[in-house]
């Protein structure tokens, strides 16, 4: 009896141990390749070769590094993770779909140094936020999206609660749609933009809408349609502060205005060579610090007020 009963127990904790072990194969740390092969642990040596397959075998709070060139397809993202593409040529091709869908309560995603090129597809954006805590986008090219309406955003930020959202060293390039989006249906979305480009877009560069506070800093914004703007602040509780940055050749240098009250302030920024208006003030709020060279536009050159910098 005695015998048995020591059987069933190490029975029982081989069972355990088996039912274990998929969590314990989850790394920190893994790796994909355009030679890998998602069967593969996703290790150094045996990468996997997208980065689906990658994710399911990374731990929360891990990371998923590139290990040669490819193209390694779409992800959605429901948990905490870092995607970094540094080094090789790392892309995505976003056809019929979002490049990343980040969709997790509470988490906290870094996607950096890759590209995401959505080749002329209509369906789908670059970067789609849905639900998350914090999200970091660094050195990341979008590219050739041509949807419209909820398509061919480079970075779609639709949240339900609070959000904070960095995009740093970043281009976006020949968009139809708008190149960054904020457009919260509930919740505040903390905005921050520093050092990116954007450049021949169809339509606005930076759309901000809703409950959004953004900083846009050292951002240069080039040729957006001939009615669209370089930033265009809209509806809901909008705070947004530009400086040191660059708008040239679009329709509009900042459109503030169209329901809501939002506040735009400009500190060192250029405006110049916009082809409907320097400022278009639509029932908002633009507050220059007396430091912006805004010459050369057809139509309004005059912000709401000057404030003196103290």
């Amino acid at each position: 009896m005695k015998l048995l009963r020591t059987a069933l127990i190490a029975t029982a904790a081989t069972a355990a141990m088996g039912l274990a072990t998929p969590a314990l194969a989850q790394a920190t740390r893994t790796w994909i390749s355009g030679v890998g092969d998602d069967v593969n642990p996703c290790s150094r040596t045996a990468p996997c070769k997208t980065l689906a397959g990658a994710i399911s075998k990374t731990a929360t709070n891990g990371e998923i590094n590139v290990l040669d060139p490819g193209g390694f397809g779409g992800l959605t993202i429901t948990k905490s993770i870092t995607i970094d593409g540094l080094g090789p040529m790392a892309s995505v091709l976003a056809v019929g779909q979002n490049g990343f869908l980040v969709n997790g309560a509470n988490v906290v995603v870094t996607i950096r140094n890759i590209t995401i090129n959505c080749a002329g597809s209509t369906i789908g954006n670059g970067i789609r936020i849905v639900n998350a805590a914090v999200v970091n986008i660094d050195n990341v090219v979008f590219e050739n999206c041509a949807g419209t309406g909820t398509n061919g955003r480079g970075v779609a930020i639709e949240t339900a609660a609070d959000v904070r959202v960095t995009i740093q060293n970043s281009r976006f390039v020949n968009l139809t749609n708008f190149g960054i989006h904020s457009n919260p249906s509930a919740g505040t979305v903390t905005l921050n933009v520093d050092n990116s480009t954007l450049i021949r877009g169809g339509t606005t560069g930076i759309q901000l809408r809703q409950n959004t506070n953004a900083t846009i800093n050292n951002v240069r914004i080039v040729q957006h349609g001939s009615t669209a703007a370089a930033v265009t602040a809209e509806l809901g509780t909008v705070n947004a502060h530009i400086s040191n940055s660059v708008f040239t050749d679009n329709g509009h240098g900042v459109f503030a205005g169209n329901g809501g009250a939002p506040v735009v302030r400009l500190s060192n920024t250029v405006i110049t060579r916009s082809i409907s208006s320097a400022i278009q003030l639509n029932g908002g709020t633009v507050i220059s610090y007396g430091n912006n060279p805004i010459r050369g536009n057809t139509g309004n050159e005059a912000p709401s007020s000057v404030e003196l910098p103290r």
